[in-house]
């Protein structure tokens, strides 16, 4: 009985899913429409950014400090891309930062998943209280936690390495609070029906839930690369070692308060962008899943 009450429970990404794959659907959501008025000149606005970026990385390097810079340089060279993998060490920073992020990704959806479905179902004292002043530290500025976190730091012997990049990002409150509220939006009668089959808490979890969550799961992964990929504040206090350096504390060091290598630095930044563009091409259905997802009919 508890069996046919799973099937015949629809999961919570069930009509959203098959919404997705009807062709029909498709064919009509392409059709044209009056907010493309709207939409298409505010896209070509936030691409403009980019567009001069990739430009200026294939510019001249006298013409980068010529002013004012030509949007369109005259000739486009490659110059600035071989100086970088030729004189800095841009693929052991990229390698860190990979490092960092994977850590920090692999981490949230773990400690962040397992935490928010512990607020959102099980029942214990303090659970609210707990709940809001674990959501409150995201009002407290991060300046305030710096000195603090550093000599925490130093007395555990992780300055000058990556796991003083690592260690901040293996949780956060904004992840705990994401996942609270969708495994809140589930049906609780999954999971009843699931512990009336025998199931215990942990196979619950790993098998009902999870499965359910992946496009929860997928924009905190979206958020949390794009945090820990460009943190750069707390790597400059806490990283002097140049073999710890991540990607944004490498790309700082071209920038001087008398003079910045431009080249080096347009060429850095398209480095450290491709690898975020290309993942939220892979992963922006499972975000824009999560983002419009509001709830279940019955």
């Amino acid at each position: 009985m508890a069996t046919t009450m799973i099937d015949e429970i629809a999961p919570p990404g069930a009509g959203m899913t098959q919404r997705l794959a009807d062709p029909g659907r498709k064919k009509r959501r392409r059709g044209f429409s009056g907010w493309h008025f709207l939409l298409a000149p505010a896209a070509l606005l936030f691409l403009l950014p980019f567009v001069q970026m990739f430009l200026a990385a294939l510019s001249p390097a006298k013409e980068l400090v010529s002013y004012p810079p030509p949007f369109i340089p005259s000739s486009l060279t490659l110059d600035g891309f071989v100086r970088l993998f030729q004189g800095s060490e841009i693929l052991l920073w990229l390698g860190n930062t990979v490092i960092v992020s994977t850590a920090a990704i692999l981490s949230h959806i773990v400690l962040c998943s397992m935490a928010g479905y512990g607020f959102a179902r099980l029942k214990f004292r303090g659970r609210n209280l707990g709940f809001f002043a674990i959501v409150g530290t995201i009002m407290v500025p991060t300046q305030l936690l710096m000195i603090p976190t550093y000599i925490l730091f130093a007395r555990l012997g992780l300055i000058d390495g990556l796991g003083a990049a690592i260690v901040p990002w293996l949780a956060s409150a904004f992840g705990i609070f994401l996942m609270r509220q969708f495994f809140l939006s589930l049906p609780a009668e999954l999971e009843e029906a699931a512990t009336i089959d025998g199931c215990s808490k942990w196979q619950v979890f790993f098998r009902i839930v999870l499965p359910l969550a992946k496009p929860a799961l997928a924009t905190l992964a979206i958020f949390t690369l794009l945090s820990s990929w460009n943190d750069l504040v707390w790597p400059l206090i806490a990283i002097n070692n140049d073999h710890a350096f991540t990607l944004q504390l490498g790309l700082a060091n071209f920038q001087g308060a008398r003079r910045t290598d431009w080249s080096l630095l347009m060429a850095g930044n398209v480095v450290a962008t491709l690898p975020l563009i290309l993942f939220f091409l892979f992963a922006q259905r499972q975000f824009i899943a999560t983002m419009s997802f509001s709830g279940l009919k019955g």
